[in-house]
């Protein structure tokens, strides 16, 4: 593997770093006390990847085994507890462990554990995970059931092997 053609080609460098300090609120918070902070979307960084700090609130949450056709998903384990679905099994993951997922690798996440957990979400290439994110708020207070939702964010749910 080798180093990607340049994407900057000026001699001198630019100032556009982005900031977000500890505590800044977060961009959703969920009914069921979790939340999603947006640490760098897929237009922040020109569609490479986008990085989400996903928080879970005591209560047992997290989605059911699925698959994305275009994206990989990783996980790293910042506080907490965290099942992930590895596509086989629930293992359980603790602070500092790591989980990656290539496209169409069946996984799943949640906190069963009664307390708080926390981790990061990276996803490859930059999609616009942040309406999938938006909208499932919205699913949980309507109650919607239509797949179109799903299917438009590329997330196809699948049954526990």
């Amino acid at each position: 593997m080798t180093y990607p053609e340049p994407r900057y080609l000026g001699d001198t460098g630019e100032i556009n770093a982005t900031y977000l300090p500890h505590g800044a609120p977060p961009d959703i918070t969920y009914q069921n006390g979790g939340s999603c902070t947006y640490l760098a979307t897929g237009a922040t960084t020109d569609g490479k990847f986008g990085l989400y700090r996903w928080d879970m609130g005591a209560k047992p949450s997290g989605p059911a085994p699925h698959f994305h056709r275009s994206l990989t998903e990783s996980f790293f384990i910042l506080t907490g507890t965290v099942r992930i679905y590895n596509g086989r099994e629930w293992i359980t993951t603790v602070p500092g462990d790591f989980v990656h997922v290539p496209e169409g690798g069946i996984h799943g996440f949640r906190n069963e554990s009664g307390e708080p957990a926390s981790l990061l979400l990276i996803f490859s290439p930059g999609a616009p995970r942040e309406g999938y994110f938006e909208g499932i708020a919205e699913w949980a207070a309507s109650g919607r059931t239509d797949q179109e939702f799903f299917v438009k964010h590329d997330t196809f749910w699948v049954d526990e092997k």
